[in-house]
């Protein structure tokens, strides 16, 4: 069955209406529910029946009848009924936009062909997080710096860790996603592959075979990434991982090989290891290389001494699978191992949507382009989250999801990204924000920095843990701080107070005269702002 949509002129009580229903439903096997408020009808019809006959039908009982669209580009209001939102996916982006615009007053359709939630619940963030916490447990029973406190060999069962993890997806799922679906009657979940037709306009394959055709006064594209695969030679041949497959893995491989020195590599390389396999990573640069160049350094420090071994500057040149291993030539010899990771990197799931038909531009990647209120180069169209050019951050999709959902139904919203932290979930974490020392300095600011080891904050000592360096980057003529670099244990936890500095503009003298509790690690933010203007190993304890 085909859906689509009829804008009915004429209409001026609930009798007329209910004339034009039963005109539709009348019309072998046609289902109409038509809304006088919206001055609209949409019709389930099968392909027997035209758009021509649904016409005439309408006509017939003495209204005006036309195929829906919306030349105008303008959001339909008062007398034309609540604006229409079609939002093709269903991830944290689409959730928090079809919540904000439905709290606006738009009635909204948000379209999903696979799993509900997007990837964060799924297959990223919330299995990625259960899988870390666990194998950094693993690891401090074998790994502990306290005396008198026994080590020992874990047990580790994977299927069980397995079976939990994705017990809690499932729960989250529920509780976030389906019955926030469930409790809010102005959006409607279609299941289906949706492309444009035009900028208002979406085809939706359906599971049963048939095409819906929806109308929208905006629409926005919310689908989300999916892993990018290298062009190497051999490697679409192979049984290889992606973080996917690697987060429900059954077993632990006895020797984990993983391609990629970014984020998801660097934290599902560390996980394994510290579960019990032995991993190699082949980096193309180095570890993080688009981060300053010391966190890659510590990073590369703390997993070589886990024993986890690191070929920087190194792209296999072909990958084999031969009896349950595969063999990468590289520069450095054969690697072997019995799994193969690849994390590379994501791109924008945005190949099947026909966004030439809607004029919208993107990247030679895919990934849509949109300025700071999520709109694209399509008047009616916008998009949100890992699918546009802004960083693939959960958090990021959630924030330019809820301002697409304002601006889509006549507000102005803009996101702000110049104070977005961001947090890779190593051990010791990566924790950043605002611009390193090279970005400040390629933008003409004369940029100075301090950096401080752990060894100089009390927590880190009192931790038996002092893995790490926190470093501020200032504006030597302002004071002003333009960027914080830490790479320590919790970081993440660390990272939030760097970002309201840098937001705020305070100056490293503020922040070095801000009171700070004792014994925490983001004391060290204090610490290392006092380091700009004193010694603080001739400091006393807490010393203000």
């Amino acid at each position: 069955m085909q859906m689509q949509t009829l804008r009915i002129e004429g209409m001026t009580c609930d009798h007329c209406a209910q004339s034009v229903t039963n005109a539709l439903n009348a019309l072998p096997g046609v289902e109409a529910d038509v809304s006088l408020a919206d001055g609209l009808a949409r019709v389930g019809t099968p392909a027997t029946v035209s758009a021509e006959r649904l016409l005439q039908a309408v006509e017939s009982k003495g209204f005006g009848a036309s195929l829906y669209r919306d030349d105008e580009n303008a959001v339909v209001s008062g007398k034309n009924g609540a604006t229409r939102v079609a939002i093709v996916g269903s991830g944290s982006g689409a959730f928090a936009a079809a919540i904000r615009a439905a709290e606006e007053g738009a009635k909204v359709t948000m379209i999903e062909s696979g799993t509900l939630g997007g990837t964060c619940v799924n297959v990223g963030c919330v299995p990625s997080k259960i899988f870390i916490r666990t194998a950094q447990l693993a690891h401090y029973q074998r790994e502990h710096p306290f005396d008198g406190l026994g080590r020992h060999q874990p047990s580790v069962d994977r299927a069980a860790m397995v079976d939990q993890q994705q017990r809690r997806v499932e729960e989250l799922r529920e509780a976030k996603y389906a019955r926030v679906l469930a409790s809010n009657p102005n959006i409607e979940l279609l299941r289906g592959r949706a492309r444009f037709e035009d900028a208002t306009t979406l085809s939706v394959a359906t599971p049963d075979g048939g095409t819906v055709m929806l109308g929208a006064d905006r629409v926005l594209i919310a689908t989300g990434a999916s892993p990018a695969i290298p062009d190497i030679p051999g490697l679409s041949e192979v049984p290889y991982w992606t973080s996917t497959e690697a987060l429900v893995a059954e077993r632990l491989p006895a020797h984990l090989m993983v391609i990629g020195g970014s984020v998801v590599a660097l934290e599902l390389a560390q996980a394994f290891r510290r579960l019990g396999s032995a991993v190699t990573i082949l980096a193309r640069s180095t570890l993080l290389s688009r981060e300053d160049p010391a966190l890659g350094r510590g990073l590369l420090d703390v997993f070589e001494g886990e024993g986890i071994k690191v070929l920087l500057h190194t792209i296999p040149k072909r990958v084999r699978h031969e009896n349950q291993r595969f063999t990468l030539d590289t520069d450095h010899g054969q690697v072997a191992g019995d799994a193969l990771l690849v994390a590379t990197g994501r791109c924008a799931n945005t190949a099947d949507l026909k966004l030439e038909r809607a004029a919208v531009t993107t990247r030679a990647n895919g990934t849509v382009v949109i300025d700071d209120h999520m709109r694209t180069s399509a008047a009616t169209v916008f998009a949100a989250g890992d699918c546009t050019d802004q960083p693939q951050y959960v958090y990021v999709a959630a924030a330019a999801g809820t301002r697409a959902g304002i601006n889509m139904t006549g507000g102005d919203a803009a996101l702000d990204l110049g104070s977005m932290p961001e947090v890779v979930f190593t051990d010791p974490q990566v924790a950043t924000v605002g611009l390193t020392e090279a970005q400040a300095e390629a933008q003409d600011l004369a940029a100075e920095s301090r950096t401080l080891t752990l060894d100089n904050v009390p927590r880190a000592l009192a931790n038996f843990d002092t893995r790490g360096f926190i470093k501020l980057v200032a504006d030597r003529d302002s004071d002003r701080i333009l960027g914080v670099q830490i790479l320590a244990p919790e970081g993440g936890e660390i990272i939030q107070a760097a970002a309201l500095a840098v937001r705020n503009r305070m100056t490293v003298a503020d922040l070095a005269d801000q009171l700070f509790p004792y014994l925490t690690m983001v004391e060290g933010l204090k610490l290392c702002a006092q380091t700009f203007t004193k010694d603080v190993a001739q400091l006393s304890c807490c010393a203000g």
